[in-house]
């Protein structure tokens, strides 16, 4: 009964703290979420079955991936002589556990990579990925992702070898995929822009700013502030443009969407021209619920507008999204993008090269828009 009433109580905290759309989640006070970690760090006892103590584990990463806790809780209580040094090791460190209780179970493994992936742990995540085709040689996915990482780090000999497995196991996704990839080679090298661009359309375009997480205040932080000024301008240049505020994650019981509304708003911007899209929690779903706005609004040309540390990722998920909605409407893709950015580097020369490690995440969020959930069954 005492491990039933743990259970429920993890249960209950979890659909409260991890409802991140609703404005209650906003209202949560600090010693409620202390309370909250406290649960989730509760010890695993070997008493416990099995199918518990991996489920323990799983919903234990899971908070930590969205709200982080008291890392040395649990390096003392959980993961006892492991040294944890950010969230992201408590993640990586329950799927590991999690891992050893079912090693039978291949989700568990690509959650484990994809953590590994997150903490560009490149070399442990292909290993993982190995280990996977190890026990299941003609897994798509598998050989897929670890083609597309191998690629991100210069190991082009693995990603050829990768693709022609692919090949082997589904020519015609493989050759999907292919596009994509080309799609997104291109995006790479995509020409950024300080400044609005000549000659955009006077109808059935729109210009979609993307949102930046909130002070715990409610606050927007300098970058959104920047993304917006960026985003005025070409609403002042295209008066005819609808506006996309893209963003979910609640802070004070305010989403990213609703203060960039009320921003553009105390700056001139009629309320009919702006767009919400307020239940987006990251870039992959910016892109998916913008996209499906986008749809319903019959525009055709839009131009996105963030930082430009932020802009190839945000083009290369807003092109594969377009995609996926033509072909699930039964049409050819023909959405344009171009592109503004809020320039946070020191140069727009300096903005214009791209490292592997952005290299590697706009692989990761291409694959996630995709459909390959980074987690299987638990998180995009």
């Amino acid at each position: 009964m005492k491990y039933l009433n743990k259970k429920l109580a993890l249960a209950l905290v979890l659909t409260i703290s991890t409802a991140t759309f609703s404005t209650a989640y906003a209202a949560v006070s600090e010693p409620t979420m202390a309370a909250n970690t406290e649960t989730v760090n509760t010890a695993i006892k070997n008493d416990e079955p099995t199918s518990d103590r991996i489920e323990h584990y799983k919903e234990m990463a899971m908070y930590y991936y969205w709200h982080g806790g008291d890392i040395k809780q649990a390096e003392k209580e959980i993961f006892k002589g492991i040294t944890l040094k950010g969230k992201y090791d408590v993640v990586e460190n329950a799927f590991k556990e999690a891992v050893l209780l079912d090693p039978y179970d291949l989700d568990l493994k690509f959650s484990l990579a994809s953590t590994q992936i997150i903490q560009k742990k490149t070399s442990e995540a292909l290993g993982t990925y190995e280990q996977i085709l190890n026990l299941d040689p003609e897994n798509f996915n598998a050989n897929l992702l670890q083609g597309l990482y191998s690629k991100a780090i210069g190991d082009n000999s693995s990603y050829k070898n990768s693709i022609s497995k692919l090949k082997q196991i589904d020519s015609k996704k493989a050759n999907e995929y292919l596009q994509k990839l080309e799609t997104t080679d291109s995006v790479i090298n995509e020409k950024l822009n300080t400044a609005p661009p000549a000659n955009l359309p006077q109808k059935d375009h729109a210009i979609v700013i993307l949102g930046y997480a909130l002070a715990e205040d409610g606050s927007m932080k300098e970058p959104l502030i920047e993304r917006l000024k960026a985003g005025i301008a070409i609403a002042k240049q295209y008066p005819n443009s609808k506006i996309i505020v893209s963003g979910g994650v609640p802070k004070q019981g305010i989403t990213e969407a609703d203060a960039m509304s009320n921003w553009l708003q105390t700056q001139g911007i009629e309320k009919d021209r702006i767009i919400l899209e307020n239940k987006s929690t990251d870039t992959v779903e910016n892109a998916l619920f913008s996209t499906e706005k986008l749809e319903k609004e019959g525009i055709k040309d839009v131009t996105l507008v963030t930082s430009a540390s932020h802009i190839r990722r945000a083009l290369t998920v807003f092109n594969e999204a377009s995609d996926f909605y033509a072909k699930l409407n039964g049409k050819n893709s023909d959405r344009d993008f171009t592109n503004v950015v809020y320039l946070d580097y020191p140069s727009i020369e300096e903005a214009q090269k791209v490292s592997k490690d952005e290299i590697l995440v706009i692989y990761r969020d291409l694959l996630r828009t995709s459909g390959i959930w980074q987690y299987p069954g638990l998180q995009r």
